[in-house]
């Protein structure tokens, strides 16, 4: 379902220890501390608004801000502990980025760059399936369900949510490929330089595919583009949340809708 136009337009983040919550201005952080407490924080969101009629450069442009927001919230809460603010995970994605370069090199052609794609999805099913990432990923998808559905107890609300990043994990799976196997045609011995071109080339598409599949959500290409991504959350990438992570959920989103209500 869209955004109802009386709510803002929320997105999030889980984080190991909490959950971030993004509005059109300013983002907003809670964390169940180490002693048990919950702390929340907030601020500023960097938002650039030169690029919001380009098609493809836009959806960049989100996601960079979705980032820079990131040692913000660091600054302004050092407790809060971060998906891949791990020694594992980074170990994970290591071995992953080299298994992948083996893959294409051994496969080859289409075969070898979807292998490598799925390959490159190890570090995050590994991130969510330890710790508490899960659940408070299943926390950010209720809380802002809760939130535009008016529903007073996010507990009522489905772990899984339409608009949650995993739905970009197909077009961008597939642009990439496409564009890869388009640059070794192109080039004999693509440069990194090409590569990093390509890579943002698919993201761009990936976004915009992304934003359709929102505007079109009874489309059946929409359903098709968006069932791996709801896959991927039913699986692993969401867990129901017990009381003591809802609370910190609701300390998120009450902390993001008080900093947007006092601009």
């Amino acid at each position: 379902m869209p955004v109802p136009e009386d709510k803002l337009r929320l997105g999030g983040m889980a984080l190991r220890n909490g959950l971030l919550v993004h509005g059109p201005s300013k983002w907003a952080v809670a964390i169940r501390a180490d002693d048990g407490s919950i702390k929340v924080a907030s601020g500023h969101k960097p938002r650039f608004t030169e690029a919001d009629g380009i098609p493809g450069v836009r959806g960049l442009v989100r996601l960079a801000e979705s980032f820079a927001v990131i040692p913000l919230v660091k600054k302004g809460l050092p407790e809060a502990k971060l998906a891949f603010e791990n020694p594992a995970v980074i170990g994970v994605a290591a071995a992953a980025s080299l298994t992948g370069t083996q893959i294409k090199r051994r496969l080859g052609g289409t075969k070898g760059e979807l292998a490598s794609a799925l390959v490159g999805l190890a570090p995050a099913i590994f991130a969510l399936r330890g710790g508490e990432l899960a659940a408070y990923h299943g926390v950010e998808h209720k809380a802002i369900a809760a939130y535009e559905d008016d529903d007073a107890d996010a507990r009522d609300a489905t772990k899984e949510h339409e608009r949650c990043g995993s739905h970009l994990m197909a077009p961008m799976i597939a642009a990439n490929v496409v564009g890869t196997l388009l640059l070794k045609k192109a080039m004999e011995k693509p440069t990194p330089l090409a590569g990093g071109v390509v890579s943002l080339a698919a993201t761009a598409a990936a976004v915009e595919v992304f934003a359709w599949s929102e505007r079109n959500i009874d489309s059946p290409v929409s359903k098709a583009l968006k069932k791996p991504g709801y896959e991927l959350q039913r699986a692993f990438g969401t867990r129901e949340p017990d009381e003591r992570q809802l609370e910190v959920g609701r300390a998120a989103l009450d902390e993001i809708l008080r900093a947007e209500d006092s601009n």
